[in-house]
């Protein structure tokens, strides 16, 4: 069983987002090894409104599609384009310089403790 950073909170849909002021978004390394190598990221631009729990882009993979599911509401203050240039960051580092980016959160939507998300995903 993978670990998960205990400061993070996690959606169902394999999100994860901190607590910090904008809040950062991710996938967990759970979806990321799920998806196999990461080849493309379709992220929400800078200014977009979230809503907790819609679609808000794309992840594709050598493998498959996925939708990104926002964890929270809010609006989108940056987006990593450092991930958008080089997407095998999300395998390289899930939870670290392959995040996806940062919201104003407004409202959350159901989020779990990395102890609750080990059961989730296990």
């Amino acid at each position: 069983m993978a670990d998960f950073p205990p400061n993070l909170r996690y959606s169902v849909e394999h999100e994860w987002i901190d607590d910090a002021t904008p809040a950062t978004v991710g996938v967990t390394s759970v979806a990321a090894e799920a998806l196999g190598d990461v080849v493309y990221l379709e992220l929400p631009e800078v200014g977009a409104t979230v809503e907790a729990g819609a679609v808000i882009g794309e992840i594709e993979s050598t493998k498959s599609v996925s939708e990104l599911f926002s964890p929270v509401s809010g609006t989108v203050v940056e987006v990593n384009q450092a991930a958008i240039d080089d997407p095998a960051l999300v395998n390289a580092e899930p939870f670290g310089s392959g995040w996806l980016f940062k919201v104003e959160v407004t409202g959350e939507g159901p989020l779990l403790s990395a102890e609750e998300y080990a059961q989730h995903a296990g």
